[in-house]
C-alpha cells in the first residue's frame, strides 16, 4: 500500500518532470520533428527508417512518491527512464530535475548530478565480481573521492539497512539472487540520492523472492521517503507499490493516475485491459467507496477504519458487520462511513462488469 494518500502526494513539490519528450532512433529524427512541429505521422517515420521509442511524453514526479512507469515489452518505458536520467539523449523536449533543465547541463554538471543526487538499480545487478559486498556498496563513494574509513562506515550502514549485516565479506558468487539484488539496492543508496531510478529491479527473481523484495522495498521507503521512479511490466507489482502510475504504449504515455483512478476510470481500452481481472479489493481504498455521515456526531459504528487502507485489509470484519464503519483521516477525524452493502456492490458489481 502506498505510504501517503493521493492528496498528500499532490501537495508536495515537483521533484522531476519532463515535457514533450521524444526519443527517435535513426538519422534525421530531430530534423523531422522540426519539420512536422513535433507531430510526425507514422508514415513519416517509416519512410525515413526511424523508430520513435518515446513519443511526446510528459510526466510529473513529486517529492517522496513512488512513481511507476509501466507497459509491455517495447512500450518505451526503459527508454523513458534513461531519458529522464539522461543516460541517453532525448531527441526533443525538456527534463527538469529540481528546477534545472538536465538537457542543458554540461557533461561535468551531469556527472556531478549522477554521482551525488541519483541512485540507479537495474534488472541486471552488475555487481563487480572481484569486490566483496562491502567493496561493491562502497564503490560509488570511492568514485566520489571519499576517504576509505568514511565510505566503509557509510557502506556498513546501508548494508545493515537492506538486511545483509554479517555478509560484508561475501563475494557476489556466494550470494543468492535476492541477496545480490539487495547489494545493488544498497550500492545505489550509499550516495544518499535525491531521486532513485529502478528499472525492473525484481523481474529476474522468482515469485517468492520477488514478493520479499517488494516488502523490503516498501520497508525502506517508509524509512527513507525517497523520490522514486520505478519501471515494471507487472500491474500487480505496480498497484502494490505505486502512488501514481503512468501507462505507456508504443512510446506514448496513455494515462497517468493512482491505481484506483486507473481501475475505476481507464482512459482507453488498452488501459482497461491492464486492469481487467485485478481484484478490486486489492486496489480500491475505503475512501473511494465511503458515503457521507448520516448523523454527524454519532458514534453508532462497528469500528473505525482509515480512508486510505485497501478494502482487502478490512477482511471479513465489514462483511459480518450489521452497522457501518466510521471512516477516519490520519488526524482521527471522521470523514465518512462505509457499509457492508456498498462494499459488496462495488466488488461484485465490478466483477460482473469485467465479465461482460
Amino acid at each position: 500500500m502506498p505510504l501517503q494518500t493521493s492528496s498528500d502526494i499532490d501537495a508536495r513539490p515537483i521533484k522531476l518532470s519532463c515535457n514533450g519528450i521524444w526519443k527517435i532512433f535513426g538519422d534525421g529524427g530531430a530534423q523531422l520533428l522540426k519539420q512536422t512541429n513535433n507531430a510526425p505521422q507514422e508514415n513519416d517515420l517509416i519512410e525515413r527508417s526511424l523508430i520513435a521509442a518515446v513519443r511526446d511524453a510528459s510526466i510529473e514526479v513529486r517529492e517522496g512518491e513512488i512513481f511507476i512507469i509501466m507497459g509491455l515489452s517495447g512500450s518505451g518505458k526503459s527508454t523513458m527512464v534513461r531519458c529522464l536520467s539522461r543516460l541517453i539523449e532525448p531527441t526533443a523536449g525538456e527534463v527538469l530535475f529540481e528546477g534545472q533543465d538536465l538537457l542543458k547541463a554540461n557533461p561535468k554538471e551531469l556527472i556531478q548530478i549522477r554521482r551525488h543526487k541519483m541512485g540507479m538499480v537495474f534488472q541486471h545487478f552488475a555487481l563487480l565480481p572481484h569486490l566483496t559486498v562491502l567493496g561493491n556498496v562502497a564503490f560509488p563513494l570511492e568514485i566520489q573521492g571519499i576517504k576509505r574509513r568514511e565510505r566503509e562506515d557509510r557502506a556498513l550502514e546501508v548494508i545493515e539497512l537492506v538486511g545483509l549485516k554479517g555478509r560484508e565479506t561475501y563475494y557476489p558468487r556466494e550470494l543468492s539472487g535476492g541477496q545480490q539484488q539487495r547489494v545493488g539496492i544498497a550500492r545505489s543508496l550509499a550516495v544518499e540520492p535525491d531521486i532513485w531510478f529502478l528499472d525492473e529491479p525484481f523481474s529476474a527473481l522468482d515469485p517468492l523472492i520477488r514478493r520479499e523484495m517488494q516488502d523490503e522495498f516498501l520497508r525502506l521507503q517508509k524509512m527513507l521517503q525517497k523520490t522514486i521512479v520505478f519501471i515494471t511490466h507487472d500491474f500487480d507489482e505496480a498497484i502494490r507499490l505505486a502512488d501514481h502510475i503512468a501507462i505507456m504504449k508504443d512510446g506514448a504515455v496513455i494515462q497517468i493516475g493512482t491505481p484506483e483512478q486507473l481501475v475505476l476510470n481507464p482512459a482507453t481500452e488498452y488501459v482497461a485491459e491492464f486492469t481487467n481481472g485485478i481484484p478490486r479489493a486489492k486496489v480500491l481504498s475505503v475512501g473511494s467507496v465511503m458515503e457521507p455521515v448520516m448523523e454527524p456526531g454519532g458514534n453508532d459504528y462497528s469500528g473505525r477504519v482509515f480512508a486510505d487502507i485497501r478494502l482487502e485489509e478490512l477482511g471479513g470484519d465489514i462483511l459480518h458487520a450489521d452497522k457501518p464503519f466510521a471512516v477516519i483521516d490520519r488526524n482521527d477525524q471522521i470523514i465518512g462511513q462505509v457499509t457492508r452493502d456498498v462494499v459488496l456492490e462495488v466488488l461484485v458489481g465490478s466483477s460482473s462488469q469485467s465479465d461482460t
